[in-house]
């Protein structure tokens, strides 16, 4: 068979350009450090490695959404321990300025204090993040969920009832954040009853107290209205048209100051007056708001009480409003606890999260990595089959006929 020159150059052409682009693929994989610098170079590796590197991404996003919901948190568990010391100093005042030998200054300082304090919660559930998003204001975080009317002085909550949501991993929706009625004017389920007064008498009362919890409609709602000369009807529900039970109170009987119904017990003292009435609920039926427990309480500790019908409606004023703080304080100190177990949430999430990552990223190594050892060996090896052909290229170069002319 005959070859003829081209033929041979050819051959050697084509043998160089392999062994050059082999020596080439090897410097580009020890150069970048990958083994599969091109799809092509292990289309399953490469496969498999760009579904493991979306799933790592993935897995960076549910660690820094779990950053952001941290980070909010972190601030709403601040901002309700102020909350809670807060309520609870006011609770001390409230029981200085019931002590009935205080004199309507001395209960008018302790007044200006207890104001301070509701003033501080009110900008306490005003506060925001450091990106000015309001904490407590639902999806509308934008403008401040609590405002105070000019006119009247009361506090209302104009945010939003939903609450913000961060995807934290896979299969967990965390709230990362409370909106204020939840915080501020709700109580939690197991909240204790109270007892509000409609009334011009002396009559103050003491209570309410569970006395027998296997009544019938125990601790349903009822109301007691004064006939204002010893009798009193109970109505129950309070909206009822005709009354569920009658009785009679003399406040100079030490043996008839109770009033039971639906297993809950007044103490009374004092003299109603005719048509007053005392409405008996449990504490998530009667429209809970704390800023009007701290309204209503300041209006009656600014108010002389020279007179027993005074110093009845500050008693009973001051003795609701600290029974409704007491409920707000165990609302705001469980949802305290539910913040804190997000946050501990948060970290176990984040030990997973840091696992599933480092399996990842093993993952993705054992797929794409190169072995140093065994690239630099192919190097070597690549560069002496490349001098090699180089070399035969060139003898080949010199041979042909007319040398032997």
């Amino acid at each position: 068979m005959r070859i003829s020159t081209v033929t041979m150059f050819e051959q050697s052409l084509n043998s160089l350009a392999s062994q050059q682009d082999k020596f080439l693929k090897i410097g580009q994989q020890i150069s970048s450090g990958s083994r599969v610098v091109n799809p092509s170079d292990d289309p399953q590796a490469a496969s498999r490695a760009v579904s493991v590197g979306q799933s790592a991404a993935v897995n960076q996003q549910y660690a820094d959404a779990r950053i952001t919901a941290r980070n909010s948190l972190g601030q709403e568990e601040s901002v309700l321990n102020s909350v809670a010391d807060a309520i609870t100093s006011a609770k001390t005042l409230m029981v200085q300025a019931a002590n009935g030998t205080l004199s309507d200054a001395d209960r008018s300082s302790v007044a200006s204090e207890i104001r301070g304090i509701y003033e501080t919660l009110i900008g306490q559930a005003n506060a925001a993040d450091g990106n000015g998003r309001y904490l407590f204001g639902g999806y509308r975080d934008n403008s401040p969920p609590f405002v105070k009317d000019p006119t009247s002085g009361r506090v209302t909550y104009i945010g939003d009832t939903g609450v913000a949501e961060q995807k934290v991993d896979s299969s967990r929706l965390m709230p990362s954040s409370d909106n204020g009625l939840d915080i501020f004017m709700s109580v939690h389920s197991s909240a204790k009853y109270v007892a509000k007064e409609n009334a011009t008498g002396s009559v103050a009362f003491v209570g309410p107290t569970v006395v027998d919890n296997a009544a019938t409609n125990f601790g349903d709602a009822f109301t007691i209205k004064f006939d204002g000369s010893g009798g009193y009807e109970v109505f129950s529900p309070p909206s009822a048209a005709t009354p569920s039970s009658t009785g009679t109170y003399d406040p100079a009987d030490p043996h008839n100051k109770n009033i039971a119904f639906n297993g809950l017990s007044l103490t009374l003292e004092g003299t109603p007056a005719v048509g007053d009435s005392i409405t008996v609920s449990r504490a998530r039926e009667a429209d809970p708001n704390l800023f009007r427990a701290f309204e209503e309480a300041l209006a009656v500790l600014d108010s002389p009480a020279g007179t027993p019908e005074e110093q009845a409606r500050m008693r009973n004023t001051v003795s609701t409003s600290m029974r409704e703080l007491s409920n707000a304080l165990d609302n705001v100190l469980t949802t305290r606890a539910s913040v804190g177990a997000r946050l501990n949430e948060l970290d176990v999430l984040d030990s997973v999260g840091s696992n599933r990552a480092l399996n990842y990223a093993q993952t993705l190594s054992d797929l794409v990595d190169l072995d140093y050892n065994k690239a630099i060996s192919e190097y070597a090896l690549r560069q002496v089959g490349l001098q090699a052909a180089q070399k035969s290229f060139l003898d080949i170069q010199k041979l042909s006929l007319f040398d032997r002319m």
